[in-house]
């Protein structure tokens, strides 16, 4: 490879660094010391800064960024094939075989006065040659010393070549590339244009004439690579000024800054652009324009034929703008509705046309239930019917249903006023314009029209036009999910529901409820939040009173408040007391008690059991026996333990009322003993808590806790 001019730049070697020495006065290298450019230009021109105020968002100058990585991407290739008119010149290797009269294997070199040097032929001025030429050249030159031989010649290793590159480009400077290196390769060594460069005038000087200039737009836009040239020692590279620049805006495929030639119209600019988006309109395009250096003005006009040639001038700003999101012919449908969307409007159309029956506003949710007839959580739909205290009962029936019942009564239209472009709303009675279309309900509707379909969610209806659905369970003829009729009570859906059983047992009926579950949960959210903050504050006083050593009160601490967190993971049931009677055993005994939407009723069959829990030796269920007492069943239990405080035994009976011996302080020991227990009862015997005074008169509430949960040994477990 021939050497090359000291602090020169070759494209094959690796980054270094450009130092204050080699710069001029002005600041640009003289030449480039093995400098590679690095990430993006960062310095914007004038326009550039006045088109991204005008766009209001970053605007790129186009082109650009196919340089802003180029060294890291780019290296002209040193082992192409090299074409048929490639010129030989000093530097250039070739690698000549001949084999018959005369053997021959070598490499030669061309030297600066253009020769090589073949053993046993001689020298041989072979610069200036075509690749081409060459071997019937040196077959001539053997030829007239040797007969009946063959040769071959290849080219070996090629020489270096060294070109300028000056004007506006990001680095210029002296560059060493490859024989082979084309004006293309140069200007993508070089990093392209700067900041106030050309894209579309790089010119290349040979001698003292302009052999090629080239227009990056051809090349990146539309792949045109026809005006590029191969360049030979000493060529020069030259970049122009830009020329003048447009920005275009708006609803086009690249938006950005461009450099327009003297010709430049709207079409060969929005083509540069990549064209219109889908969402252009074609009706109404800006552009603004400084006029003569002077004033600004503005131009507003249709993308006709007449439209795209509108010339442009250097510093205007072309802003495209997006179709109006107005449908012409079009009605929206939204809301509580099976599909919201938009629909074709035609002539005469109402809201009867828009939704021709009350099944068309039925959303996916209600047909998927319908399709799967397995319990909401799985398994035999007619499985036996949970004991009572449980606290998720299984579905009996999984009926489909609505999750956001539909409003019949009201829905409304939103429809713009066109005099003085406010929106009036007209409302309508759905289910008439759907059942009577000749009613005046039945409106009829105009182009961008907004139908809003409301659930009774929505807008809450009065208690008799709701739909109710209530589930009745357990001892019944026929249970399973009802909708309740307006005014209908407890009493009368069980006797719709076919009447009671032989084995029901009223007293132990549950009825749970979403809103009296929502008052619970709120109850035992603030009631646990009061217990901490006691408990906090009389731990804190508690030190200075006496009443105890640190560890102990550290102990005793700790422990009550995983009693109070355990009482406020409690899940109440939303369970509401009805005040059946022990001895209820027929419909008339069910109370004439309303209902709600979601409500649930569970008639469990007649138990012959008693649950005796928390702190006894033996907590278990026991068999019922009539007449027996509470002091009876602790001791089939074996009686409070140690830990055990009798003082606040209590018992939740089977309709979730609750005696408790502190809460009634009528009650002595022996009269509390003394009392009769009924089938489903639960005595609950707490486990003693050590507490500075007062503490424990929190117990009435826990005790009203967990007669609103469960009776499982999960809640009973908090009391341990």
């Amino acid at each position: 490879m021939a050497g090359k001019l000291p602090g020169a730049f070759d494209a094959n070697e690796p980054t270094g660094t450009l130092s204050d020495k080699d710069l001029t006065e002005e600041g640009v290298p003289a030449v480039l010391a093995a400098t590679r450019v690095v990430g993006p230009i960062t310095t914007k021109s004038e326009f550039e800064i006045f088109a991204e105020d005008e766009a209001g968002r970053p605007m790129a100058v186009y082109g650009r960024q196919f340089f802003d990585q180029v060294p890291t991407t780019f290296a002209p290739l040193a082992g192409a094939p090299v074409p048929s008119d490639y010129v030989l010149g000093p530097g250039d290797q070739l690698q000549i075989r001949t084999w018959g009269k005369i053997d021959l294997d070598t490499r030669v070199t061309i030297d600066r006065n253009g020769q090589i040097f073949v053993p046993r032929i001689g020298s041989l001025r072979v610069a200036g040659l075509r690749f081409e030429q060459v071997e019937g050249f040196v077959r001539a030159a053997i030829a007239g010393l040797f007969k009946d031989f063959e040769l071959n010649v290849a080219m070996g290793q090629l020489r270096s070549i060294q070109v300028f590159v000056l004007g506006s480009a990001r680095q210029p400077g002296v560059y060493t590339l490859g024989s082979l290196s084309t004006l293309v390769d140069a200007v993508f060594a070089c990093g392209g244009p700067s900041a106030t460069g050309s894209m579309r005038r790089i010119e290349l000087r040979r001698g003292n004439r302009l052999l090629t200039q080239i227009d990056l737009y051809d090349l990146l836009r539309r792949g045109d690579k026809s005006h590029d040239a191969s360049l030979l020692p000493g060529d020069v590279i030259y970049f122009q000024p830009t020329g003048p620049r447009v920005a275009v805006m708006g609803s086009v495929n690249e938006p950005g800054i461009y450099e327009i030639g003297q010709a430049s119209t709207v079409e060969s600019t929005l083509e540069d652009a990549g064209g219109l988006t889908s969402l252009a309109s074609v009706d109404r395009v800006l552009l603004e324009r400084i006029d003569h250096h002077s004033a600004r003005r503005v131009d507003e006009f249709q993308l006709d034929a007449s439209g795209l040639k509108h010339s442009l001038g250097d510093g205007d700003t072309l802003r495209v703008f997006p179709v109006s999101p107005r449908f012409e012919n079009a009605v929206t449908l939204r809301g509580n509705v099976a599909q919201t969307g938009r629909y074709r409007w035609h002539q005469g159309m109402r809201i009867s046309d828009l939704i021709p029956a009350r099944d068309f506003l039925l959303n996916r949710d209600y047909w998927n239930q319908q399709s799967h007839l397995t319990p909401e959580r799985g398994g035999d739909p007619f499985a036996k019917a949970p004991e009572p205290g449980t606290t998720d009962l299984p579905r009996m029936v999984n009926a489909p249903r609505n999750s956001d019942e539909i409003n019949w009564n009201y829905a409304a239209v939103e429809r713009l006023n066109e005099s003085d472009l406010k929106t009036d709303l007209l409302a309508f009675n759905l289910g008439n314009a759907i059942d009577h279309p000749d009613s005046h309900d039945n409106l009829e509707l105009k182009p961008g029209d907004v139908v809003t379909i409301s659930s009774q969610k929505d807008i809450p209806m009065p208690v008799e036009s709701r739909a109710t659905f209530v589930r009745i369970e357990g001892e019944v003829n026929a249970p399973g999910l009802y909708r309740v009729q307006p005014g209908e009570t407890l009493r009368a859906l069980v006797e719709r529901a076919g009447g009671l059983m032989p084995k029901a047992y009223l007293y132990a009926s549950t009825l749970t409820r979403l809103s009296a579950r929502l008052a619970q949960e709120s109850e035992v959210r603030q009631s646990a939040e009061q217990m901490s903050q006691e408990l906090a504050a009389r731990y804190a006083a508690a030190p200075a009173q006496g009443t105890g050593t640190n560890a102990d009160l550290q102990a005793q601490f700790a422990s009550q408040k995983e009693l109070i967190a355990s009482l406020a993971a409690i899940h109440p049931t939303g369970r509401v007391v009805l005040g059946v009677k022990p001895d209820a055993h027929g419909v008339e005994d069910i109370p004439e008690f309303p209902l709600e939407d979601g409500d649930s009723f569970f008639i469990p069959f007649r138990t012959n059991t008693v649950q005796v829990f928390g702190a006894v030796y033996n907590a278990s269920s026991f068999r019922y026996a009539p007449g027996k007492r509470v002091g009876g069943y602790e001791n089939d239990a074996g009686g409070p333990t140690r830990q055990a405080d009798a003082r606040r035994m209590f018992i939740i009976r089977a309709d979730g009322t609750v005696v408790s011996r502190q809460s009634h302080g009528q009650f002595w020991r022996t009269d509390f003993e003394k009392l009769t227990l009924l089938p489903g009862d639960s005595v609950i015997v707490p486990p003693r808590i050590n507490a500075p005074g007062g503490f424990l008169q929190q117990l009435p509430m826990i005790t009203a806790l967990l007669s609103q949960t469960a009776l499982t040994a999960a809640v009973i477990s908090t009391l341990h």
